[in-house]
């Protein structure tokens, strides 16, 4: 699949440098009128010169054919740890062992992990449901759209976390964890509020800190996610109302 760049902008970039020419033309001894079209030039050229760049994006079963700024390669699927398309609609990715070398731009919107934005998907013509039935056809699970509720996306899905050196206890954990999924899953308000306590009080009182145990910072932001979702679905809909 083929991404195409929208040109929404290009026409009122043009109109804007025509015109601040134009009144370059006849600023005459005019200070004031001189530095607003020269502005209006500058700030409307780096538009155009943006729009004008050249752009690729293809989605394939080997991996992501890119040409924009930042970004020039082929890119397998091996390559990345994962893939997310987050709320704003921005696809990142997270480099695995095999992709060294990219500057890293984002985080990855689940975990906090470092990774490279991909492509903005506010910029091209494609209605981004296509694009994430590819991603999702190609990447080989690889791929997670966060721009689902939270409460849908953690309510019974696997939550992976790396191990390293002094990482966080793996039973309370994993304990924590699936307390939250299950009362997102099949809970009412007073199961959620009770699991996000709980998440609350553990994360008060210091995590259990083992030899070996989970990322830190993975497991940080997924708690803090969970607790969001848990807030969530705790609105007054959820709630009986008294007769």
């Amino acid at each position: 699949m083929e991404l195409h760049r929208s040109r929404g902008n290009l026409p009122l970039a043009v109109s804007c440098v025509v015109g601040g020419v134009m009144v370059l033309a006849v600023a005459g001894d005019g200070f004031l009128r001189l530095l607003v079209a020269v502005g209006v030039v500058l700030i409307a050229g780096r538009v155009l010169v943006g729009a004008l760049r050249p752009f690729r994006f293809v989605i394939g079963p080997e991996g992501l054919d890119v040409r924009r700024p930042g970004l020039r390669g082929t890119y397998r699927w091996e390559q990345f740890d994962a893939l997310v398309l987050d709320g704003a609609a921005r696809l990142v990715g997270v480099p695995g062992v095999g992709l060294p070398g990219l500057r890293i731009t984002a985080r990855h919107p689940v975990d906090g992990r470092p990774a490279v934005e991909l492509l903005d998907l506010t910029g091209v013509r494609e209605n981004p449901d296509e694009v994430v039935a590819a991603l999702t056809r190609w990447s080989g699970g690889r791929f997670t759209d966060a721009r689902t509720p939270l409460a849908a996306r953690y309510a019974g899905a696997d939550i992976d976390f790396t191990f390293g050196l002094r990482g966080y206890d793996v039973r309370a954990v994993d304990r924590l964890v699936g307390r939250a999924q299950d009362a997102l899953a099949q809970g009412g308000p007073a199961e959620r509020r009770a699991a996000r306590a709980e998440i609350e009080q553990a994360r008060a009182a210091g995590l259990l800190v083992a030899l070996r145990g989970y990322n830190t910072g993975q497991v940080d932001a997924a708690l803090d996610a969970l607790c969001t979702a848990l807030t969530d679905t705790d609105t007054p809909t959820d709630r009986t109302t008294p007769a």
